[in-house]
């Protein structure tokens, strides 16, 4: 059993914990800002980039990926500009006509591109591919401290630690400045605190975040860790660093839990199939946040920033 455990579920089920994880970390910001939709945004922008950057290049490694989704996200601002000043329509309408638009370009792109080779195709774009991340070389508990199995474990562990380390990294060493900047914007500026660029600096981190869990995880996984554990933190306490810790808490229960239940769950019902474990992950996040809203402490404080 620890055998089969190693090999076919630690490996992903680390993934997912590091991909929510690095979601999550950023989208405590985005939430208190009231700018969860960038998290959305970009987990749908990103899609015509990467397929872009994959049918110039030919690979999928991460700097054309995070190349591509920059200029995606560079032609979506300029579409939103273009579309709110010639329609002079109010912004989330020209959000949501541009995500939207750009999200079904890119699928469109994979419905026409060889993408035989990769691991690239509309189901991947979704779901992600995190239950075929499996650890081949690994024989038990043991491998963990073989160096040869050790070299065989797949490379999205390592691109998704180490994207998780810096984001993790980043929000340490910006502390300060995101926290003044997340409560009172004014106030950040009067100290000399560059909060355009700091915003801007949130927003690249969380594009960087969304490209490199998008290969192992899919969209919907992006999606739902950008919101719902910063959402479900917020409403069990007002302060900033507790919040930042449950977020962390929740992200990795949703990534455990939904693995776990993906695999295990139908069997447990007297079903046949697993189902996906993107799905279920995001499905256990959504569930969690709705039980903070409905026992969380400060369920009745959500909005606005109040506390530090």
């Amino acid at each position: 059993m620890g055998s089969e455990f190693v090999q076919l579920s630690l490996t992903p089920m680390l993934i997912g914990i590091l991909a929510a994880i690095a979601c999550a970390l950023p989208g405590n910001f985005l939430v208190l800002r009231r700018q969860a939709l960038i998290g959305d945004a970009i987990s749908h922008v990103v899609l015509p980039g990467i397929v872009a950057a994959f049918l110039i290049t030919g690979s999928v490694s991460t700097w054309p990926m995070l190349l591509g989704a920059a200029g995606a996200a560079v032609v979506a601002v300029v579409l939103i500009e273009a579309i709110k000043r010639l329609g002079r329509i109010e912004p989330g309408a020209a959000m949501g006509v541009v995500f939207t638009s750009l999200f079904a370009a890119g699928v469109l792109l994979l419905e026409q591109s060889d993408t035989s080779s990769v691991h690239l195709d509309v189901e991947h774009a979704l779901y992600g591919n995190l239950e075929s991340l499996i650890w081949f070389a690994a024989e038990d508990w043991s491998s963990l401290v073989d160096s040869a199995a050790l070299r065989e474990l797949p490379p999205e562990l390592f691109r998704m630690a180490g994207a998780a380390f810096v984001i993790a990294l980043l929000t340490l060493i910006f502390w300060r400045p995101l926290k003044l900047s997340t409560f009172d914007e004014a106030f950040a500026r009067a100290v000399g605190i560059p909060t355009v660029a700091v915003s801007l600096g949130l927003v690249i981190v969380s594009a960087v975040a969304a490209v490199a869990a998008f290969d192992a995880v899919g969209s919907i996984i992006v999606i739902a860790m950008f919101i719902c554990p910063p959402a479900a933190a917020r409403l069990m306490t007002n302060r900033l660093e507790r919040q930042v810790f449950w977020s962390i808490v929740f992200a990795t229960l949703s990534a455990v839990l939904g693995y776990v239940l993906a695999g295990y769950g139908p069997l447990w019902l007297g079903g046949e199939h697993a189902v996906s474990a993107a799905g279920m992950i995001a499905t256990v996040s959504g569930l969690i946040l709705a039980l903070a809203a409905l026992f969380g402490p400060h369920r009745s404080r959500i909005g606005a920033p109040t506390g530090s």
